[in-house]
């Protein structure tokens, strides 16, 4: 018999993930993971911690763009403007650039693409748009989402183009294919993701400068013509800009804002990274912008609630069933978020198990390290595996 591993102990309905401000769940980087990407820094983000941003000292008072986040979108960003031939800059408040893109653990869905042409999935954008509204409740802009989905296949080009290659595919919840996108070992995509887009950013020659803290959207009749921003918590500089891009993610981490809009989810535990605190909505804010949607939040059902850490989706995408604490199986594991954290709601005690066998274990080496972060137990036989998940 395979050796069967219970994956995180416990795994209850804690988590608050990402917060949007589009209508309804998007699905391109679907899910995040907290402490398995960290403690899995030297494999998985490749050193991308480690590696040397701009000294401040040569912060610029003025650049084209000013961006504001040093995660996937932010650095993504920067480069589509020097390859354009401006000069950005990019400006990220946390010690090291990745924000939430690097808690990113399962993949990045995308329809139509060469990897599933390759390897013989048949998928179509039409499919992805109908799942994904599906998931939305119905409620996501359209327009945006079918931007979104015509667009998937393209991103995934565009990664590739700049040697981070996703060519691995597993199903995440709420799809019917295999259309999400892995790095080629199976690790955490968020972390592989944040070592590529930093290496292409140094060799462009973007400026990232990190430990700068954008404090406020300047105008100048009526314009937004710059931001301020503190640099390592002392010293304050004004810099002008043409265009100011703000790419600061969500409110996960901001326990406040949680309280004001889902006050129902204000004792959950959140994966976000401890930068996601709405900085750049509140910025925006202040200066006449709005935001919609803000009670879109999205909770993830398996969630370690002791550190914080979340299950990846792919666990369950390649074969991790939940059970109850009866051991029973009590629901589809690839249905929606929403849904199955509501299943999991209905158990006993709120909480479940994701068992898994070494098959899984094999091709999703991000189980190596809830394993590591003894997030579980494991048995050479179920009755074993039975007997340590009392």
């Amino acid at each position: 018999m395979k050796k069967w591993v219970k994956i995180a102990g416990l795994l209850a309905l804690m988590s608050v993930v990402l917060v949007g401000c589009s209508s309804g769940a998007s699905s391109k980087s679907s899910s995040s993971s907290s402490k398995a990407n960290k403690a899995a820094s030297s494999k998985v983000t490749s050193g991308a911690s480690q590696q040397a941003y701009t000294d401040p000292k040569t912060m610029k008072g003025k650049y084209d763009i000013v961006i504001v986040g040093a995660g996937g979108a932010g650095m993504t960003a920067a480069i589509e403007a020097k390859q354009q031939g401006m000069n950005p800059v990019i400006l990220e408040k946390m010690p090291v650039a990745g924000g939430n893109t690097l808690k990113a653990s399962s993949g990045m869905n995308a329809s139509q693409t060469k990897v599933e042409a390759a390897q013989g999935v048949k998928d179509s954008n039409d499919q992805f748009y109908e799942e994904t509204l599906k998931g939305g409740g119905g409620t996501n802009d359209k327009a945006l989402l079918r931007y979104f989905v015509d667009n998937s296949a393209s991103a995934i080009d565009w990664l590739d183009s700049i040697g981070i290659k996703l060519d691995k595919l597993t199903i995440s919840g709420g799809m019917s294919v295999k259309r999400t996108h892995r790095p080629h070992d199976g690790s955490a995509v968020g972390g592989y993701l944040v070592d590529g887009l930093v290496k292409e950013v140094k060799k462009e020659k973007i400026p990232l400068f990190v430990n700068s803290d954008v404090t406020k959207l300047n105008e100048t009749d009526g314009k937004i013509s710059g931001v301020t921003v503190k640099i390592n918590q002392d010293k304050t500089k004004k810099i002008a800009a043409k265009a100011v891009i703000v790419t600061t993610g969500g409110f996960g981490a901001s326990k406040q804002m949680i309280k004001k809009y889902r006050p129902d989810l204000a004792h959950y535990v959140t994966t976000n990274q401890a930068g996601a605190t709405g900085d750049g909505i509140k910025m925006i804010e202040k200066v006449g912008g709005y935001a919609i949607d803000m009670n879109k939040i999205q909770i993830h059902p398996t969630v370690n609630q002791s550190k914080h850490i979340l299950i990846g989706e792919a666990t369950r995408g390649e074969g991790g069933i939940l059970v109850n604490q009866s051991g029973k199986r009590f629901y589809n594991e690839m249905n929606t978020r929403d849904k199955v954290s509501a299943a999991i709601n209905k158990q006993k005690g709120k909480d479940a198990w994701v068992v898994i066998d070494t098959g899984v274990r094999q091709r999703s080496s991000a189980i190596d390290f809830y394993i590591k972060d003894k997030l579980g137990v494991e048995g050479k036989t179920l009755d074993e595996l039975a007997k340590k998940m009392k």
